[in-house]
């Protein structure tokens, strides 16, 4: 096993996504034997210790195989009819798999405007963690049945990349009908030579990735090199490679050198601070004690809101907030878990203690380690 490889050995969260063309065989219904393979690798690597989230496609294609329709509609209202009635399908089949495992899914449906607006990022962030937390494995999918030209992810590959960045994962793994990606188209050239070990910032993979999808589907291998670009942004290693590879998954957590890895150029952490650093515009600030000032800076800890002695600016849950110590000294920025009024109601006050002020909380942190820069 190379050293490279054993990134997927040693890491601990996985966002894995499945293409239309694999989970619908082609466009006859729901490939409920494929599913039942996946589903039993998936809760394997549960049990293991890995944790899991699952981006699947197929809900657009599953509702045409049950309308009887042969082509993919053209008519947003067309498109978000079928995804509608095939989601019904698809949930249904994820969660029967998982079942026979003893385990409990849960659907998620995200649109991009819920990963841009910092709000609704946190809320998605904290609810699937909590998903995790509780032992159950997110099903997520675009929610095309409300979901519009202009806010449209537009391939379920971005999407499992986003979802990456959001929930932190180490990595993505991208399950297509292909064994990996290939230097040349290889349905059109008999010379083409699969790519082992990339990175995903390569220029030149453009000119290799084809453009082209199947008939169900809206990504081809662009979006996938697309998506792995995204998912390193965060620091995430990406892996694509073939569905239908006998027990593809147990194997790639294992470090066996299946299909293609894109790798980021810099480690998780890093990659996480720069995201963060570069989307940073100030909406207010907290000045906070010495002590809390002392564990920022050395300890690498969250900012509790026993910690904060004032608060100033008009700020949202989500927004990006400048800490300062109490000499005006610009600590470091982050997104904050709650908005000026209730961050003014827990100031000075243990996490223990939010429930009861505010009733309800959040998060025990008022701004969460993993989203602070020090400055």
């Amino acid at each position: 096993m190379s050293l490279i490889r054993s990134n997927l050995t040693g890491s601990n969260r996985w966002v894995v996504k499945i293409g239309s063309a694999l989970l619908t065989d082609d466009g006859k219904g729901l490939a409920r034997g494929l599913i039942a393979t996946w589903v039993a690798q998936l809760a394997q690597l549960r049990a293991d210790g890995l944790e899991l989230i699952l981006v699947s496609s197929g809900s657009v294609a599953e509702g045409m195989s049950r309308l009887g329709m042969s082509s993919r509609p053209e008519e947003l209202h067309m498109l978000q009819a079928a995804a509608a009635v095939g989601q019904m399908g698809l949930v249904q089949a994820y969660e029967e798999e998982f079942c026979k495992h003893g385990m409990h899914t849960a659907q998620v449906l995200l649109t991009h405007d819920d990963l841009s607006n910092r709000k609704r990022y946190l809320n998605a962030r904290s609810a699937l963690r909590s998903i995790i937390e509780l032992g159950a494995i997110p099903v997520i999918n675009e929610n095309d049945t409300v979901a519009t030209d202009e806010i449209r992810f537009g391939d379920n590959d971005t999407l499992g990349a986003l979802v990456a960045n959001l929930v932190e994962a180490d990595g993505l793994i991208i399950l297509t009908d292909q064994e990996g990606m290939f230097n040349k188209d290889p349905r059109h050239c008999e010379d083409a030579v699969m790519l082992k070990e990339v990175m995903a910032s390569d220029s030149s993979l453009d000119a290799m990735a084809s453009g082209s999808s199947g008939s169900l589907g809206r990504g081809g291998m662009f979006t996938k090199v697309l998506a792995s670009r995204l998912a390193a942004r965060s620091g995430a290693f990406s892996v694509i490679v073939g569905g239908r590879i006998e027990n593809v998954l147990l194997r790639l957590r294992k470090g066996e050198p299946l299909g293609t890895l894109m790798l980021p150029d810099t480690d998780r952490l890093v990659a996480r601070k720069q995201w963060l650093a570069g989307h940073l515009q100030v909406a207010g600030s907290l000045v906070i004690d010495a002590g809390a000032a002392a564990v920022l800076k050395t300890g690498g800890k969250s900012l509790l809101s026993v910690g904060v002695v004032s608060v100033s600016g008009q700020f949202k849950r989500g927004d990006v907030v400048s800490c300062v110590d109490e000499g005006g000294r610009k600590v470091a920025h982050g997104l904050v878990n709650y908005d000026e009024v209730d961050a003014r109601r827990i100031l000075k006050l243990p996490s223990g203690q939010i429930q009861t002020v505010l009733g309800f909380c959040h998060e025990p942190e008022l701004i969460h380690r993993d989203n602070l820069v020090l400055m």
